[in-house]
This record gives C-alpha cells, sequence and structure tokens, in this order.
C-alpha cells in the first residue's frame, strides 16, 4: 500500500489560536461527550468539572484539537437548544484561556453554534451534513471553521438498512455538493474539512469500504476527518466489546492515514497521537525523537526481544 498524499486546495488552515498545515501535520482531535448517554464512556464526563479535566488532559496527551459535544448522534429525542448550549458552552469557556488547541462545538444547531463561537470555539463539527442552512450562515458570519459530514437521515432519526450502489463514490458526490452548498451561503473554502462519516448511517461492510478508498474522498482537496474510534465497524470486524476496540481503531486510523486523512477524531488520545507522529516521521515530516539504533562506530545491546 503507497501513501496517498492529496493535494489539498488549501493546506494550510489558519484557527483563532494555531495554525496546521495539513500537507506536513496530522491533527488529533480528542472526543469530550458532555452527554449522560455517550456512545462510548457512559457519562463518565458529564460533569462540568469532569468535561474540563478530560479536555486539559486531553491536551496534555498531545490532542491539537477538542471536540466538545453536549448530544449523541444516535437516534434519540430532540434536546432544546439553550439544554444543547448549556452543556457545551462552559467547558469551551472554561478552557479557551487554558489552552491554544483548536476547538470544535459538536453540533447541528444553529443557535448553539452561535453560542459556542462566542465562547470561544473555532470550528462547528456537524454531523448531519448541514441539515440546518443556518448554520452554515452562522459559521459564515463568525469566520470559524466547518466540518461537513456525510450522513443520510434527519438529525437524531433512524434510517434503517441504507443501500448504496457505490457507497464511496456516493459519499464523496455527498461531500461536494455540501461543500458547494456551504460556499454558497458563505463559507470559505479554507475553512472546510471534510467527514464521510464512519459509521454513518452505513453498515460494517460500507464503512470498510470507505476506509480503503479514502483516497477517493481525500482527492476532493479538502483535509478529511476520520472519526474511527471504537466504532462498530470495529466491533463487528474484530468481534470486540467496545472495551476491546483500541487495536482495531488505531488500525483503521493508520489506513486512513495513508490514505490521505488527516485529522483523527479519537477517544484514546495518546495513543492515537503516538500513531500519527509515527507516521508523520514514516512520511518524512517529522524527525524522530533520537538516533540511537545502528548510529556508533559500535551497536548498542538489541532492544527487542525474539529475534
Amino acid at each position: 500500500m503507497s501513501l496517498y498524499l492529496p493535494e489539498l486546495i488549501h493546506p494550510i488552515h489558519h484557527f483563532a489560536h494555531r495554525t496546521i498545515d495539513f500537507s506536513r501535520e496530522v491533527a488529533v482531535m480528542a472526543i469530550i461527550n458532555r452527554t449522560p448517554d455517550s456512545f462510548y464512556d457512559g457519562g463518565t464526563t458529564f460533569a462540568l468539572d469532569a468535561a474540563v479535566r478530560a479536555a486539559l488532559q486531553a491536551v496534555e496527551d498531545g490532542a491539537q484539537w477538542l471536540d466538545i459535544g453536549g448530544v449523541p448522534f444516535a437516534p434519540g429525542p430532540e434536546l432544546p437548544w439553550q439544554e444543547e448550549a448549556d452543556r457545551v458552552v462552559p467547558v469551551i469557556r472554561a478552557i479557551r484561556d487554558q489552552t491554544d488547541a483548536v476547538i470544535s462545538a459538536d453540533t447541528f444547531q444553529p443557535r448553539v453554534a452561535a453560542a459556542a463561537i462566542e465562547a470561544g470555539a473555532d470550528v462547528v463539527n456537524d454531523t448531519t451534513g448541514i441539515s440546518h442552512p443556518d448554520l452554515a450562515r452562522v459559521v459564515a458570519e463568525s469566520g470559524v471553521h466547518l466540518v461537513i459530514t456525510h450522513s443520510l437521515a434527519r438529525p437524531r432519526t433512524a434510517y434503517p438498512r441504507p443501500t448504496y450502489a457505490d457507497v464511496t463514490t456516493e459519499v464523496a458526490r455527498f461531500l461536494q455538493d455540501k461543500v458547494e452548498l456551504a460556499r454558497n451561503l458563505g463559507v470559505e473554502g479554507a475553512k472546510i474539512v471534510i467527514d464521510p462519516g464512519h459509521d454513518l448511517n452505513k453498515n460494517t461492510l460500507h464503512t470498510l469500504e470507505i476506509t480503503r478508498r479514502l483516497d477517493e474522498v481525500a482527492a476532493l482537496g479538502y483535509p478529511v476527518l476520520a472519526a474511527v474510534s471504537n466504532k462498530d465497524f470495529i466491533g463487528e470486524t474484530l468481534d470486540a466489546p467496545k472495551s476491546e476496540r483500541l487495536p482495531g481503531s488505531l488500525a483503521a486510523a493508520t489506513i486512513c492515514l495513508v490514505n490521505g486523512a488527516r485529522i483523527l477524531r479519537m477517544h484514546n488520545v495518546a495513543e492515537s497521537v503516538a500513531a500519527a507522529r509515527l507516521f508523520e516521521a514514516a512520511a518524512g515530516w517529522r524527525e524522530p525523537a533520537y538516533l540511537k539504533h545502528n548510529m556508533g562506530d559500535a551497536n548498542e545491546p538489541a532492544q527487542v526481544v525474539g529475534r
């Protein structure tokens, strides 16, 4: 498998407190869920102080990006926007002055997005593919970034038995159309990120195919976000419960990087940062932390076992 280096329309992205060159860098996005029923952690960061601690620990572990969410993607009753904002905004406000990391609000609600931006968010991460056009207008007026994700269902509704004639082609076409919509609503091209939506309205076979052919999505020319962490396609492929999906998550993330992804949305930050930094070194973008092995006149004792 060769390394795919997409030709990015805007490789360098300027956020309020940080600049990332996606032609030479991988950003690890830490997931901070302020929900009592989150898919992975079951509400362990629902309390405000727990969410703030988790965010700052993620930065300590190497995350360059913090994604703060107040509502799960999974089907369920609609949460009033004020209640969602009450979950997300205090976290953003509490951490904004303590880190230069990129901060995104995971929301599809325009009024939540506006409140999060006012509190200091750099990005709106919309997992519904601009289901509310006013959200793109809020982003455009504020001059922040927008993540556009492929998903077919109305927000928080079920989409049973999704079918595609060619899932990757259809996902890429959807994202291109939504990018054009966002641009027409005033969002700058240099502030757009795309996400193929692993597992979102897709079965495991669909998601595996998107992972294998992610280069076709990256070829659109916008930085690709891969949200693969601990998802059901990993569990079903490996017959692994959520607590045992880290190795599969890192493998999926690495495949996505090789195929052009430049942002990884992950739960296990330290391990994901290590994988991203090794990828950057193998790509020739980063020097190793040190060089010692076979670098002197006499070899150092072997540090590996079993050879």
